[in-house]
């Protein structure tokens, strides 16, 4: 028998994020594209970033056939966050620059691969990427070296270097619960073992 679930951040009503869920406005628009493996994922942090950013949308699938109307909101210009030769580092906004529509694929690194292959216009995008050192937060997983972050927590940083000076950081609150909540659960002493 499945536990009860909010059905708005999708946890077990026993461990509901909605209170630490921001509303935050931002200048981007961010474009979540989630892999539909991702949406049973016990973190979903796609689905935690698309609740706290008002100016976010999140699509589920494989193949986008709508991708030509996502990626070309009036006034936005398409630049996809993913790693690559000839990505460009996000900088801040500079006067008068076009705002970015901020697409971010979102599933392992395979099923992001995968999801670039079937949409060629999505792979076509030009890309920006994010400085290489960045720590994750989400303790619970090794990294495959420095700069693989959550997909909120890439999201996250990505707002923070264009629209600085404004912060982000609220955005990470049900993040962090969401990993102290998963540490607690397996006991101090697991984690230590297993992760310390």
């Amino acid at each position: 028998m499945s536990r009860p679930q909010c059905s708005r951040c999708l946890r077990p009503v026993t461990h509901c994020l909605c209170a630490l869920i921001p509303s935050l406005d931002s200048r981007t628009r961010v474009l979540l594209l989630q892999h539909p493996s991702e949406v049973n994922h016990a973190l979903n942090t796609a689905r935690l970033a698309a609740l706290g950013l008002n100016n976010a949308q999140l699509v589920v699938g494989e193949v986008f056939e709508d991708l030509p109307t996502l990626l070309n909101p009036p006034g936005y210009q398409a630049r996809l966050l993913f790693p690559s030769d000839d990505a460009q580092p996000l900088q801040s906004y500079v006067p008068g620059e076009q705002l970015l529509l901020l697409v971010v694929p979102d599933g392992t690194w395979r099923k992001a691969r995968k999801l670039l292959h079937l949409n060629p216009m999505l792979a076509a995008l030009p890309r920006v990427t994010l400085a290489g050192d960045a720590v994750s937060r989400y303790r619970l997983r090794k990294a495959p070296g420095p700069g693989a972050l959550s997909t909120i927590e890439a999201i996250a940083q990505a707002l923070q270097v264009l629209e600085a000076p404004t912060s982000f950081e609220p955005l990470l609150r049900p993040f962090d619960a969401l990993i102290e909540g998963q540490i607690a659960a397996m006991g101090a002493a697991v984690f230590e073992k297993n992760h310390g």
